[in-house]
């Protein structure tokens, strides 16, 4: 009997541990492992720091569902891998393994930023108590109007939920009817409006443009913060070489930028699991090439940059690609584990998500995600925001049932006629 952990519970971990034991059945052990006994749907959190979606509405607990399914739930944190001898330390304790599946997610890097963060002047939507923390300073807000300041700090990675957010922070405003007295501006480390650290896809840069000047939200690009205090950001722009071309100090009274990422403690100490930034380096099989019984998928493994940018700015790890990266594992697993084969599966390279506006909403696809590309594609309106409402309980409802279905692949690639656009 082979015996499988799974470390991490979010939007990646939780729906591989289904998907390996539905692969390997009764015969082998899963375990998941995740600091929170509850499963936390991210993408939701923009929704969840204006108020419009309640704590319980995303969250649902861990056990209770996974254990219908055979697998084990620990909830603890996991101080240590011991990668030579099969070992982790959870809560203090010794626990094995014959297979380890990485999908933490990653750390979020406030400190790289001096007053970056919860814990300092600005807040964040990465993870569910942030969210809530950010509401609380939304509700502040609207009590005390004053400018805004949405964006994304040098190194982020991850550009899609900051232009949700301040489309939903925007509309949010208007229902108070209060934006008049909220200036807004996007600060981001991305080369130009709609970059997405993808080097644009399609039409984003105009029609991100156009929103922005519509619902008059100014921006600054190729943006360094130097320095957050309290009401005040001082904020370097660069130009095109990557030179200082001005400075400026933006006042606000609420801000919300979207922070760089690394690989969690854990994991990055692991000797040659990981790069220099602590995020997994896998082969095509998602295999750690040091330690041949580790997996990883999501976005704590290492993509290169699409392109260098005069501000660094990361490649996405976007819900598609995460869930194919998953499926791979298993299936690899399977090959392993049950057929005495080697792994063949490989994830999906295709960049395809829903960023919801507020009151309309946007859809992109890259394929392959890394320019160049076969499909460039990007659309807007109002049956995105509805979409990306269904596809929450489309994915909450496989994490409480378990069952295998690849949910992007059958909801959205379907709505979007992906099959009709590579054909």
């Amino acid at each position: 009997m082979a015996k499988v952990i799974v470390l991490g519970a979010g939007t990646g971990g939780m729906p591989a541990a289904y998907e390996i034991k539905e692969q390997l059945g009764n015969g082998h052990e899963v375990v998941l492992i995740n600091e929170k006994p509850e499963f936390r749907f991210v993408p939701s959190n923009p929704w969840v720091a204006v108020g419009w979606k309640k704590a319980e509405a995303i969250t649902i607990p861990i056990e209770k569902y996974v254990s219908k399914k055979g697998i084990q739930f620990l909830c603890g944190r996991v101080e240590s891998i011991d990668a030579n001898n099969n070992q982790l330390t959870v809560n203090g304790e010794q626990v094995d393994y014959d297979y380890l599946v990485i999908a933490t997610g990653p750390k979020l890097a406030f400190s790289n930023i001096p007053g970056a963060g919860p814990d300092g002047f600005t807040q964040s939507i990465c993870t569910l108590d942030h969210a809530l923390s950010s509401y609380k300073d939304f509700q502040a807000l609207l009590e005390n109007p004053g400018p805004v300041v949405v964006g994304a700090f040098q190194g982020a990675s991850c550009f899609g939920p900051a232009y949700e957010y301040a489309f939903i922070l925007d509309k949010a405003l208007r229902d108070a009817k209060i934006r008049h007295k909220v200036p807004m501006t996007f600060v981001t480390s991305e080369p130009y409006i709609g970059h997405l650290g993808l080097g644009g896809v399609g039409d984003s840069k105009s029609m991100l443009e156009s929103d922005l000047r519509h619902r008059d939200i100014k921006w600054i690009c190729n943006a360094s913060v130097d320095e957050v205090q309290q009401g005040k950001m001082n904020v370097s722009e660069m130009n095109h070489k990557g030179e200082l071309d001005s400075k400026h100090e933006l006042n606000f009274n609420h801000a919300m930028l979207i922070p760089p990422f690394s690989g969690v403690d854990a994991v990055a100490n692991v000797e040659s699991l990981c790069n220099p930034k602590g995020f997994v380096i896998t082969d095509e099989f998602q295999r750690s090439p040091a330690y041949p019984n580790i997996f990883s998928g999501g976005v704590c493994v290492a993509i290169p940059p699409v392109e260098d940018t005069p501000v660094p700015t990361g490649t996405p790890k976007t819900g598609y690609m995460i869930e194919t990266m998953m499926t791979a594992i298993a299936h690899n697993l399977k090959s392993i584990i049950i057929d005495g084969a080697e792994p063949s599966a490989k994830g999906t390279w295709q960049a395809i998500c829903l960023a919801d506006m507020g009151d309309t909403g946007a859809a992109f696809v890259a394929i392959p995600q890394i320019p160049p590309r076969n499909i460039t594609w990007y659309k807007k309106g109002k049956w995105v925001h509805l979409a990306k409402i269904a596809f929450e309980k489309y994915f909450m409802r496989k994490m409480k049932t378990g069952n295998s279905e690849p949910v992007y692949e059958k909801y959205i690639l379907k709505a979007l006629g992906i099959e009709r656009l590579e054909k």
